[in-house]
């Protein structure tokens, strides 16, 4: 016995495990032009219409990869053309697909993968991919507040002290989003992404933040040095802030090493020699 089953869903979230275990998946990728357009003059053969040479790439294009749009567009726009006693031509062609389709989940795959090709696109300095996917993630209905918080992210993790003003750039356009709503704030989206996609890009924030975590989850939270703690009253009375340097009256104070005794020397932080981030020339203290 063979089963042969279809979903839009990703099987991998939705199809039962066991059964998954047991089957093979085969993804299906939407259809080239060229395939498009065999399918269309096959279609009007099949519907005994003169479709010119010329209107076939057109027909193919708005389908959007899918055949039953392509059959669709093709019919209604002889049909249109039939009514008005014209030839067919390439107004009919656009009357009848009027708007191209676009397969979007927004829980789904699609969401995931428009949003990963949209960040990679901002991280490789492509402005123009970036612009692109933002708009078919606008167009296919994604909630500009998401959008906007993934930029936000990326302003830090892939730019951060690159160009600092990333970060409020990336802010102030999901203020923007919050203030003056869709469809005006697509562009203060894209004039956030484009700035994003073009500024300088440095992730030794986020390659900070990591290995520094790294060090906590696996040592714990080790107590800074006594100089370094609480020196109130109380404190004080610990022998805490003893031997402290105040780096504003004694510039040796900003050559002490403030890691805790067991992480002295350990440099989280490596600056990148890009945009107005600069590589430290502080000896390791």
């Amino acid at each position: 016995m063979t089963l042969i089953g279809a979903t839009t869903e990703n099987p991998y979230f939705e199809v039962n495990a066991a059964l998954l275990s047991r089957s093979q998946v085969y993804e299906l990728e939407p259809l080239s032009d060229d395939d498009l357009q065999e399918l269309v003059r096959r279609g009007a053969a099949e519907l005994g219409v003169d479709v010119p040479e010329e209107l076939v790439p057109s027909l193919a294009t708005h389908a959007g990869g899918d055949a039953r749009s392509a059959y669709n567009i093709l019919e209604l726009a002889t049909q249109t053309a039939r009514a008005a006693q014209e030839p067919l031509s390439l107004a009919h062609v656009e009357d009848a697909a009027r708007k191209r389709p676009l397969v979007y989940d927004k829980g789904g795959d699609q969401h995931y993968d428009f949003t990963s090709a949209f960040i990679k696109s901002m991280r490789a300095s492509d402005p123009d991919a970036a612009v692109y996917y933002l708009a078919a993630m606008l167009e296919s209905g994604e909630d500009a507040r998401f959008v906007a918080r993934r930029m936000i992210v990326l302003a830090s993790e892939d730019i951060g002290n690159a160009d600092p003003r990333a970060l409020l750039v990336a802010v102030a356009a999901a203020q923007a989003v919050e203030h003056v709503g869709l469809p005006e704030a697509r562009l203060n989206l894209a004039q956030a992404t484009i700035y994003l996609a073009t500024a300088p890009k440095s992730n030794a924030s986020y390659k900070a933040i990591n290995r520094a975590t790294q060090d906590v989850q696996e040592r714990g939270n080790v107590r800074p040095p006594k100089a370094l703690r609480d020196g109130s009253y109380y404190g004080r009375k610990l022998g805490h802030g003893k031997g402290y340097v105040y780096p504003h009256d004694n510039p040796a104070g900003f050559e002490v090493d403030n890691l805790p005794d067991e992480l002295k020397g350990t440099r989280y932080y490596e600056p990148k020699s890009s945009g107005e981030e600069e590589p430290r020339d502080r000896e390791d203290g």
